[in-house]
């Protein structure tokens, strides 16, 4: 466990899995990271990026998009240029989801997932989802701007249940 860091400019978010076993339906999982204005840093998410989009300033992009989970290293990465995101936004929530699309498949249910938090070469924080085994959604990390303007990292893994889109909508409530 990693303890809170402030002064965060750039995070690259990075998960990994393996492929479904042949037959089975694909392992899907996605990244999506929802961004809070700062009249309303809990209420809902001013937008979201995740797969087929990116922020409407280019400053949360997704560089990596698996359906399969099949390659080397990490399968989906997305980048927070947080230094460059508008005093408008206060938070930023982000979170992994597993697509539902072929019936119910949890954490638990797919080997060798991870998630690593990194700014530039240092690790901010890792995890395996363990903790969250029973669930098809996890928060996996809470980018929160203090009244300077500096942005600080708060790790978390909190796990939900249901489809990218309801976690989506509730990913960022307390």
């Amino acid at each position: 466990m990693s303890t809170p860091k402030k002064d965060i400019e750039k995070v690259e978010v990075r998960v990994k899995w393996d492929p479904s076993d042949v037959g089975e339906p694909d392992n899907d999982l996605d990244i999506i990271a929802a961004t809070y204005s700062t009249e309303e840093p809990y209420g809902s998410p001013v937008y979201l990026v995740h797969f087929d989009s990116r922020s409407p300033d280019g400053t949360i992009t997704l560089d990596r998009d698996s359906r399969t989970g099949q390659g080397f290293g990490f399968d989906e990465v997305m980048t927070l240029e947080l230094d460059r995101l508008s005093d408008a936004y206060a938070r930023v929530v982000v979170g992994v989801a597993i697509q539902q699309r072929d019936g119910h498949k949890t954490f638990g249910q797919v080997e060798q997932t991870g998630v690593q938090i990194r700014e530039g070469y240092t690790n901010l924080a890792e995890d395996d989802f363990s903790s969250v085994a029973g669930n098809t959604a996890a928060v996996v990390a809470e980018f929160i701007r203090d009244s300077s303007g500096s942005w600080g990292f708060n790790e978390v893994v909190r796990g939900f249940d249901g489809d990218p889109d309801s976690f989506a909508a509730a990913m960022g409530s307390r």
